[in-house]
């Protein structure tokens, strides 16, 4: 992590994604802050700095998900987002608890693998070249037998060739391959078909009974059984420049030492990782565990461990959980925080309430951050070539409108600007290539004339809205 990452510059950041929630930003920050000073106390005492979980409090579509998400993408730290409505009891059939820690160290291997490979990636380029020019114009095999008979019985191998042809021979190979090599450099070969070979890493699919259904499940058997099975090969006629792509992607992991990928993406797991937990609510007892109840309190008993620190194993390695950075997230409409465990309530100590969303936030959500809505369906229809702007008071009734539907229906928050921009660009998105004119203005008749009847009509809204 930077030194320069204070609070402040992490909601900065935050800002231009995110609006308002400026109590949960600060908390955010200040876990992310207290690892790089965790980093920094001496080593004897790093081990008993403990993270500081969060537990968010707020209905659905004020932020909650997102905020974890940057945070992550802001230190590049693996992250991972869990549904709590996943997981069951141990014994009953669902996912485990512990497959959120394995997903977390999938994911920093990915990340680890692609710097590794991004490292090597000139390399890569330079292999690749080779690779190219070897099937373009191929090398003459050494002791190559002259007849099916040398090669049966081994007559002949090792005969030797006159010198002045072998040599004349071997200069006019080595003028081709620079001929072709100079060509593929110009861009001139992009286009020419060749067979290439590769390694097959896709694993088979196996179709496995559960109790739920029929499950594709990914079996990776050199993983199981270890170098007892060999890669498999495959071939495929592409273009230079879709075989330039793929052969790259092989060499450049040949180049990359896996053990110390796994070493590096474990260590980030253990002490950057970030898991968010959401529907922490949905398994909060009310009430009493009986009924479709029966397993909550068991999956909040299994999830505990995890929090509070064990060793999970993964086909990596053992994990330790210890500084991992939980948070918690939940709307809390039915129970509240105080329907959870008290062990599990101990380990999300922070916790922070995101407020809801009003017509001024929904105005600054609409053209303030860096992926506005507003900005995206700008550059959506500019790829028809049709220039779309929105006036002021456009935006306004927007804002207007959404908060009126989440008041009268279900309040989804930001999430109800998505349905309210589609209903209201709706027809302009399916004319928009037939359309003669290149300019677009969406002003307030517009916007009353596209959403008045159907938010004015409670009962469509419902449906539509």
């Amino acid at each position: 992590m930077k030194r320069d990452l204070t609070p402040r510059a992490i909601v900065a950041e935050l800002d231009r994604y995110i609006v308002g929630q400026g109590k949960a930003k600060r908390a955010v920050a200040i876990a992310l802050r207290n690892r790089y000073r965790r980093q920094r106390v001496p080593a004897e005492f790093r081990d008993e700095v403990m993270p500081r979980n969060i537990l968010m409090i707020g209905p659905t579509g004020v932020g909650k998900t997102e905020i974890a998400r940057r945070l992550a993408k802001l230190v590049d730290a693996p992250f991972v987002k869990v549904e709590a409505t996943k997981f069951t009891e141990v014994g009953y059939v669902g996912r485990d608890v512990e497959t959120m820690v394995r997903d977390l160290v999938e994911t920093a291997v990915r990340m680890v693998k692609a710097e590794k490979m991004a490292a090597v990636a000139d390399r890569a380029a330079f292999l690749t070249e080779d690779r190219i020019v070897d099937i373009l114009v191929p090398l003459p095999r050494k002791n190559q037998p002259r007849n099916p008979l040398e090669a049966l019985f081994g007559a002949g191998v090792g005969r030797e060739q006159p010198a002045g042809d072998d040599e004349s021979q071997r200069r006019k190979i080595e003028e081709q391959r620079q001929w072709v090599r100079q060509r593929l450099r110009n861009g001139e070969l992009e286009d020419e078909l060749i067979e290439v070979e590769f390694e097959d890493n896709s694993p088979p699919m196996l179709e496995v009974f559960t109790g739920q259904g029929v499950e594709e499940m990914g079996i990776n058997l050199r993983d199981m059984f270890g170098g007892m099975f060999p890669g498999r090969r495959r071939k495929r006629r592409v273009t230079v420049s879709e075989a330039r792509e793929i052969l790259k992607q092989e060499e450049a992991q040949k180049l990359v030492d896996m053990d110390s990928v796994i070493a590096e993406a474990v260590r980030r797991a253990e002490q950057d990782g970030i898991i968010f937990i959401d529907e922490i609510d949905k398994v909060a007892a009310r009430g009493g565990g009986y009924g479709p109840d029966v397993s909550r309190e068991g999956v909040q008993r299994d999830i505990l461990p995890i929090v509070e620190g064990c060793t999970v194993n993964t086909k990596y390695g053992a994990v330790k959980t210890d500084h991992i950075l939980f948070i918690a997230a939940g709307a809390f409409h039915v129970s509240k925080p105080a329907d959870l465990i008290p062990e599990l309530q101990g380990r999300l100590p922070i916790r922070v309430e995101l407020e809801s969303l009003g017509v001024q936030e929904f105005q600054r959500i609409l053209v303030e951050p860096r992926n506005a809505l507003i900005k995206q369906y700008e550059v959506l229809l500019a790829a028809d070539g049709i220039q779309v702007t929105f006036t002021d008071e456009a935006i306004e009734e927007i804002a207007h409108m959404a908060a009126r539907v989440n008041s009268e229906t279900e309040d989804i928050g930001a999430r109800r600007l998505h349905t309210v921009l589609e209903r209201l660009l709706e027809e302009l998105s399916f004319m928009a290539p037939d359309l003669d004119s290149q300019r677009v203005e969406i002003d307030k008749a517009y916007v009353q004339a596209r959403l008045q009847d159907i938010v004015g009509d409670r009962d469509l809204s419902r449906y539509i809205l």
